[in-house]
């Protein structure tokens, strides 16, 4: 399975931006691909997961109401529309893929390489 990032990008305070993650290799129907963010000296930060098969998502209570992660069939892409961007929200966002459901970057096997958002006030 391999997972490519992109997106990223400088953009400021209220601004939107969408990063996107293409999923090539085996990828199952119970699977998630998630995005997660981190900052210099802290761990991966859970943002959002889509549900491979019926496209369940789940957010994290920071970003919901502004980010929405969706999923593109033909394209086997995931992406992440960020709006109404923070200065909190700036960091490299990765993509990864887990078996199953969950918030903790551990359980995600597979990661794409990371985009860089900044948000500038």
């Amino acid at each position: 399975v391999q997972l490519q990032a992109s997106g990223g990008g400088l953009v400021e305070v209220g601004d939107s931006l969408r990063l996107s993650c293409v999923v090539s290799g085996r990828i199952y129907s119970s699977h998630l691909v998630g995005w997660f963010r981190q900052v210099p000296g802290k761990e991966r930060d859970f943002v959002a997961a889509i549900r491979w098969n019926d496209r369940r998502t789940y957010y994290d209570d920071s970003v919901k109401g502004r980010f929405t992660i969706s999923r593109e069939n033909a394209k086997n892409t995931v992406y992440l529309e960020m709006n109404s961007l923070k200065p909190e929200d700036a960091a490299i966002y990765y993509c990864g893929r887990a078996n199953g459901y969950s918030t903790n970057w551990r359980s995600y096997g597979y990661w794409g390489q990371g985009t860089q958002v900044t948000v500038s006030s």
